[in-house]
């Protein structure tokens, strides 16, 4: 009786112990590195994505609906805002897609040393940005 006891004590506090655990690693805990930075850009910016498409929606809405409804939509898109936004959705875009090629490397099993990952996050980041620059440096140097 008294093992059941001691037993049932002992459960009781790696319950309570489990309780104040965090159930993953935190940010504070890990010290950021490139696979880390650009999983979580990963995510970011297919949520980013999914709200250009719903801006590209409302931009088609207008379009049909007629002139006074796409001249208020062109006006905020041609603004400074809009460009921004629209800089951002087209980086995110470059970004969310190197990224997704280099896990389709992934799912040939390549690339999973920590050194290649690393090398190949930091491309992913690279190839983003150069190929964001491209596409807008007309509007940035002209």
């Amino acid at each position: 009786m008294s093992q059941s006891v001691a037993s049932g004590k002992k459960q009781a506090k790696q319950a309570k112990q489990a309780a104040h655990r965090p159930t993953s690693p935190h940010l504070e805990i890990w010290r950021w590195h490139p696979t880390m930075a650009v999983s979580i850009f990963h995510r970011a910016s297919g949520m980013a994505l999914a709200g250009a498409l719903i801006g590209l929606l409302v931009w088609i809405i207008a379009v049909l609906a007629g002139d006074p409804h796409y001249s208020i939509v062109n006006e905020l898109i041609g603004g400074i805002a809009g460009k921004v936004i629209l800089f951002l959705a087209t980086l995110a875009f470059f970004f969310h897609a190197a990224n997704g090629i280099r896990h389709l490397v992934w799912d040939m099993g390549f690339g999973f040393a920590p050194k290649t990952a690393n090398g190949s996050a930091w491309f992913v980041m690279i190839i983003a940005v150069c190929a964001n620059l491209v596409l807008w440096r007309d509007w940035f140097f002209y």
